[in-house]
């Protein structure tokens, strides 16, 4: 069973579904007592990060507990972005600082967001929600991208007039900018990894 953090914040049942294409089965719930107990979680987002980080405040013990006893966990897109220290969208707040850098804006490009399929490279042969995938193409929506201090930790690049982040892992922590819950086959085959996953 995986758990889809309901913080206001999430495409919750775009998630779900996907998630069920993969033949897994899912719960989204707001109730800390059931994201306590998850063996799996999600974190999808959409939105502003100050936004994103006031209706997570109830659950950032929860979910830096999860992460600190190697508990498979998932963000994706915003949900990517506040698991690092801050974001320029909104500097004085912070985020939840697992991953250390800051969330940064697209700058000197023509259209902002970055909106559509784009080419994933490999940065990191050892990610297992990355097993099989390799220049293939994902959906992104953001105008805000991750500025890791760790570059051990960038499993996955694309290029949008700069390469950026497009995964990050460590342990059992991922994290992806694109919507894999949108993106198709290649999608759908990353959830599977996720899923398949050792507890």
């Amino acid at each position: 069973m995986i758990t889809i953090i309901d913080y206001g914040s999430g495409n919750l049942r775009s998630m779900s579904n996907g998630l069920s294409k993969v033949g897994s089965k899912s719960i989204i719930t707001n109730d800390p007592e059931k994201i306590a107990n998850a063996e799996f979680l999600v974190l999808p987002g959409v939105g502003a990060y100050g936004t994103a980080m006031e209706n997570i405040s109830p659950y950032k013990k929860i979910i830096i507990e999860h992460i600190n006893d190697d508990k498979p966990f998932l963000g994706v897109c915003l949900g990517l972005q506040v698991l690092l220290s801050y974001s320029e969208e909104t500097a004085n707040i912070k985020g939840l600082g697992i991953f250390k850098g800051n969330v940064k804006k697209f700058k000197n490009i023509e259209k902002i967001p970055h909106m559509g399929w784009n080419q994933l490279k490999i940065a990191n042969d050892n990610c297992p929600i990355l097993k099989g995938i390799d220049k293939q193409f994902f959906y992104f929506v953001h105008s805000y991208y991750a500025d890791s201090d760790d570059s051990s930790i960038v499993a996955g690049t694309a290029n949008y007039g700069i390469d950026f982040t497009a995964v990050l892992h460590e342990n059992n922590l991922f994290a992806s900018q694109f919507h894999p819950e949108k993106s198709g086959i290649q999608g759908l085959k990353l959830l599977k990894n996720f899923v398949s996953l050792k507890k």
